[in-house]
């Protein structure tokens, strides 16, 4: 079986130079290759990728297409069994391919995958992105395993076996890539934040599983093209949410939701204004403003039921979060799912 790594980069050059070398080293499976797809990198990126690494492939593109459009554009060039859609600010194990092809081998009812998630600069803790598989709340809130919200855990080895999760993290994940091109790939429309859970969601209403293999580990820098706390990476976060949740939710519960996930919305925002950070409440109105543009551009779940609901939290996760005095570890949540 065939496996593509396919690195997105956009003025990454630091990056690759620091993480290229190890992943090249470490990825000498059987059947493996990387690709590099440059979403039309400025400072030197792709210069420096034919002068160091003339073998491996790179796909050039005119402009930056966003993490979305940009592998959408890779992928439809790239014949493999499996992609993997691996961020360049990620450092892989020593053997961090195997267990997932064998993972994905062994179980053809899983269609996505990705390995444990720790942190590049405190490699004892989760990352934020990924940690040990994805979860959401009713309203679409993300969390995971290993990370709730913003309380990232030590990793002890407490989560060392696989767990059927909701999303798999767009840093590394792994994909059939019949499933990937049967979806239509990524949502364009989301260009980058919330689209491997939109992803995720989708394959799940098809009844595809999504899983974390931690036997596969990686150490991830994150925050490398947008900081965490940028307003524009605010502005995607909420619009593409709600896109989200109107795309993948059955019309019983859709608006019902939609409305108390706006309302939410709209308590954070208001808090953004009392507070004087005035770009953070301008990125939620703005958010608000487009995804009610944006939807009549996108087409509704037709399912009539929630299906394959494993990963989701039946509850809200940040009411919990603040509840718990922001002291909420994945065992408080397990039970729950």
């Amino acid at each position: 079986m065939d496996t593509a790594v396919v690195i997105l980069n956009w003025n990454g050059l630091p990056m690759l130079q620091a993480y290229l070398p190890t992943l090249v080293a470490r990825t000498q499976d059987p059947g493996a290759f990387i690709v590099v797809a440059d979403n039309g990198s400025t400072d030197g990126s792709v210069a420096w990728l034919q002068e160091n690494w003339p073998s491996i492939r790179t796909l050039c593109f005119d402009q930056n297409y966003g993490f979305t459009g940009g592998y959408n554009r890779a992928l439809r060039e790239i014949d493999a069994d499996y992609y993997v859609l691996l961020n360049s600010d990620v450092e892989v194990t020593e053997g961090w391919l195997a267990p997932l092809v064998s993972f994905m081998e062994e179980h053809p009812e899983a269609g996505i995958c990705q390995p444990k998630v720790l942190s590049a600069a405190d490699r004892g803790r989760f990352e934020y992105a990924g940690a040990a598989g994805g979860f959401i709340d009713r309203f679409g809130y993300p969390f995971c395993r290993g990370r709730i919200l913003s309380n990232l855990e030590e990793d002890k080895g407490q989560y060392d076996t696989p767990e059927e999760c909701f999303w798999a993290t767009g840093a590394c994940m792994m994909v059939r890539s019949a499933l990937y091109h049967h979806l239509g790939g990524l949502d364009d429309s989301f260009f980058a934040h919330m689209e491997e859970i939109d992803f995720c969601w989708r394959a799940k209403l098809l009844g595809y599983q999504v899983w974390c293999v931690p036997a596969s580990a990686v150490y991830h820098v994150g925050g490398g093209t947008l900081p965490n706390n940028s307003p524009r990476k605010l502005y995607f976060n909420y619009r593409n949410n709600l896109l989200m949740l109107y795309k993948n939710l059955p019309d019983r519960i859709r608006w019902s939701r939609i409305f108390v996930r706006m309302c939410l919305d709209g308590a954070s925002a208001l808090i953004y204004l009392l507070t004087g950070r005035w770009s953070y409440f301008k990125a939620v109105w703005k958010a608000h403003r487009d995804y009610r543009r944006m939807r009549r551009e996108e087409d509704p779940s037709p399912f009539e039921e929630e299906r394959n609901n494993i990963g989701l939290y039946d509850g809200s996760i940040v009411l919990k979060f603040f509840l718990s005095g922001r002291r909420l570890r994945w065992s408080d949540v397990e039970r729950d799912l």
